[in-house]
C-alpha cells in the first residue's frame, strides 16, 4: 500500500448516512417506494432467504432516478437555469432526462455515434436534448465535458459524485426498513455508486452487514482494482449498466473500506437469472439487475443459510434480446432441442422418424432436411428437427427411442 492509498484509507468517506437521510426526505414523494419481498422459490433453490428490492418499477425502469433527482434538487437556481449535462447512453440518461422535465431543468445527454436507436428516442422523450458524438463512451464523455465548460452546464457524473451517491443509498433505508432480518446485501458494481451509497447506510443501520459487490467476468474492474489483478476488461455482456472499465476515483474509496468481497458472474448465470425471474417473480431484469442472483446462483456456498436482501436494479432490455435469453435457457434446460438425424432419403422415412415425436408425445416446432452441404453419400441427410419436450428427461427418452429405432441421432448444442 502506498503513501497516498493508506492517507485516502484514514481519510472520512464523504458521504455518510445523515447525507443519505436528508436525500430521502429530498426525493420523497417524486420516486416511487418499490417493494422489497421474499422470494420462496428463489429461497428454496440457494439454500438461503432472498429478498428482492424491486427498483425496475421506477418510472424509467431504474434505480437511477434517485440519485439524478437528489443532484438536481441541490443545485442553486442559476445551475437549474442554464440546466446540467451528462454522457450516458443507458439509465442513468433517462433517470436525469425524467425529472430534469419535470423540474423544468434542461438536460443535455451526449451519446456515441453507435447508440441503438431505441435509446436515443426514449431519453428525448424524456425531454432532453441529445447530442450524438464518437463511437466511444469515452469520446462522448470527452466532449460532455466540453459542452460543459462552452456552455456553462453543470456535468452530473453517472457515479463518481457524493450527491449520486447519496441518493442511491435510499434504496438500502428502505429494504431494512421492510426486511430487517437481512444480514448480507449482494449488489452490483459498474462505476461503484450503488455499492457506495446502500454500503454506506446499510453499515449505519447495521454494522455486522455483510455487503458483496457482483461484477460480470467480461467487465472485473473493481474487482481487479480490489485484488491487486490485471484481467481483461472487454467483451459483449448482457450486462452493459455495469459494463465499466474504469471504477470512480471517489466509489473506489467507499468499495474499498466498505466490500466484504466481490464475486464475479459469467454470462450464462445473468442468462439464467434474467430467465428465473421472469419465470419465478413475473418481473422484467435487465442484465445488470440479474447480477445480484447469477451471485447467489454461481455462489451458493457463500450465501447458504443468510438472509440476502438483491437489488433488481433496472428492467430496461430490448424485447428482442430478452427473447433470445428465454429461448437459450428453455435449450439449456431441455424444454427445446435442436436434433440433427441421419437418414436414408426415400420415401417414407420422414413419417417413420415423426411417428416416434408422437409416440414419445414430442412437439415437433420446425424441421430441416440437409442433402447438399452434407458429407454424407448421396442417397443420405441429415434432418434437423427442433422440439420442444416438458423436460431433460423427457428428451432423453426421446433420444433413447430414436435410437432405438435405428437411427443416428445428436443433440445440437448451445455453447
Amino acid at each position: 500500500m502506498n503513501t497516498l492509498t493508506k492517507i485516502e484509507g484514514a481519510l472520512p468517506l464523504p458521504v455518510t448516512v445523515d447525507d443519505i437521510l436528508a436525500a430521502r426526505a429530498r426525493i420523497s414523494g417524486s420516486i416511487v417506494r418499490t417493494p422489497t419481498l421474499i422470494s420462496r422459490t428463489l429461497s428454496n433453490m440457494v439454500g438461503a432467504t432472498v429478498y428482492l428490492k424491486f427498483e425496475n418499477l421506477q418510472f424509467t425502469a431504474a434505480y437511477k432516478e434517485r440519485g439524478a433527482l437528489n443532484r438536481l434538487l441541490l443545485l442553486d437556481d442559476a445551475a437549474r437555469a442554464k440546466g446540467v449535462i451528462a454522457a450516458s447512453a443507458g439509465n442513468h440518461a433517462q433517470g436525469l432526462a425524467y425529472h430534469g422535465a419535470r423540474l423544468g431543468v434542461p438536460v443535455t445527454i451526449v451519446m456515441p455515434t453507435t447508440t441503438p436507436t431505441v435509446k436515443v428516442m426514449q431519453t428525448e422523450g424524456h425531454g432532453a436534448t441529445v447530442v450524438l458524438y464518437g463511437e466511444k463512451f469515452d469520446d462522448a464523455y470527452a466532449h460532455a465535458r466540453t459542452l460543459e465548460q462552452e456552455r456553462g452546464l453543470t456535468f452530473v457524473h453517472p457515479f463518481d459524485e457524493p450527491d449520486i451517491i447519496a441518493g442511491q443509498g435510499t434504496i438500502a433505508l428502505e429494504m431494512l426498513e421492510d426486511a430487517p432480518d437481512i444480514d448480507t446485501l449482494v449488489i452490483p458494481i459498474g462505476g461503484g455508486g450503488l455499492f457506495s451509497g446502500m454500503g454506506t447506510a446499510a453499515r449505519a443501520m447495521k454494522p455486522d452487514m455483510r455487503l458483496i459487490g457482483v461484477q460480470a467476468e467480461l467487465y472485473p474492474s473493481m474487482y481487479s482494482l480490489m485484488n491487486n489483478a490485471d484481467l481483461a476488461c472487454d467483451g459483449d455482456t448482457l450486462a452493459e449498466g455495469i459494463a465499466v472499465k474504469q471504477p470512480g476515483m471517489l466509489t473506489r474509496r467507499f468499495v474499498e473500506r466498505l466490500a466484504d468481497d466481490i464475486v464475479l458472474v459469467s454470462e450464462r448465470a445473468l442468462e439464467q437469472a434474467v430467465s428465473l425471474l421472469l419465470q419465478i417473480e413475473k418481473t422484467v431484469v435487465e442484465g445488470a439487475g440479474a447480477a445480484g442472483l447469477a451471485a447467489l446462483l454461481s455462489h451458493k456456498d457463500k450465501f447458504a443459510g443468510r438472509t440476502v436482501g438483491l437489488v433488481l436494479c433496472g428492467g430496461n432490455i430490448d424485447t428482442r434480446l430478452l427473447a433470445n435469453v428465454l429461448l437459450r435457457d428453455l435449450a439449456r434446460s431441455g424444454r427445446l432441442a435442436r436434433l440433427r438425424i441421419i437418414l436414408q432419403d426415400r420415401p417414407g422415412t420422414l413419417f417413420a422418424v415423426a411417428r416416434i415425436f408422437d409416440q414419445v408425445g414430442v412437439n415437433i416446432l420446425e424441421l430441416s432436411h440437409q442433402r447438399i452441404f452434407t458429407n454424407l453419400p448421396a442417397k443420405g441427410l441429415s434432418l434437423d428437427v427442433e422440439c420442444e419436450t416438458r423436460d431433460a428427461a423427457h428428451l432423453d427418452r426421446l433420444l433413447a427411442a430414436i435410437a432405438d429405432a435405428g437411427y443416428e441421432v445428436s443433440p445440437v448444442e448451445l455453447a
